[in-house]
């Protein structure tokens, strides 16, 4: 199985004194954007990574049975922290995962299913998302990456990964570098 890793613990701190996936974007809290597309992906578990102010978040989030939360009490040490608990939901037997960012609306079922095509065709050991010559996410890792993951600290995450396994990536191109956008700040509600 190819499982999503989905990050939506942080602490939005360039948004002052508000939880970017809880504030409206189009009428819908942010989160639900990146999240509806997954779970119309061909993905069948999805592990939600809750830290930051988790219970109004998971209160947000409509029950589904991809659905596995998971709670990360120290996201406080970065992206990175997230990602690895995350991955204590990952097994051995699964063929690898897909790590994805809860504050990026335009990413596509589309997208996300050429990642999970590439992850179970080809051999390589990242597949990553690229409009000309930028990289970005949602990203997809083979099983046999995770002990790699290990060593992350701080708000290190998935595109570290494929700076260090460049040649080892199969890069899918995407006609849109919209799909890469996070959103942080107040100004990037009003696109």
């Amino acid at each position: 199985m190819i499982k999503a890793i989905f990050l939506a613990a942080g602490q939005s701190k360039r948004l002052k004194n508000e939880n970017k996936l809880l504030k409206k974007f189009k009428n819908k809290p942010l989160i639900h954007y990146a999240l509806k597309s997954v779970q119309k992906s061909k993905i069948k578990e999805i592990i939600i990574v809750l830290g930051h102010q988790f219970k109004e978040i998971k209160k947000i989030i409509k029950n589904n049975k991809k659905f596995k939360f998971v709670i990360n009490k120290n996201y406080k040490k970065g992206i990175s922290s997230s990602i690895k608990e995350g991955l204590k939901k990952i097994t051995k037997k699964d063929k690898g995962f897909i790590i994805l960012q809860s504050d990026m609306p335009f990413v596509r079922t589309s997208d996300i299913n050429k990642i999970y095509k590439s992850l179970l065709r080809k051999k390589d050991l990242v597949h990553a998302l690229k409009h000309k010559n930028r990289i970005g996410n949602p990203i997809g890792f083979d099983i046999s990456t995770l002990k790699k993951f290990k060593k992350i600290k701080g708000n290190v995450g998935a595109k570290y990964m494929v700076k260090r396994l460049k040649n080892s990536t199969n890069f899918i191109k995407v006609s849109s570098s919209k799909v890469f956008k996070d959103f942080d700040k107040a100004s990037d509600f009003r696109v």
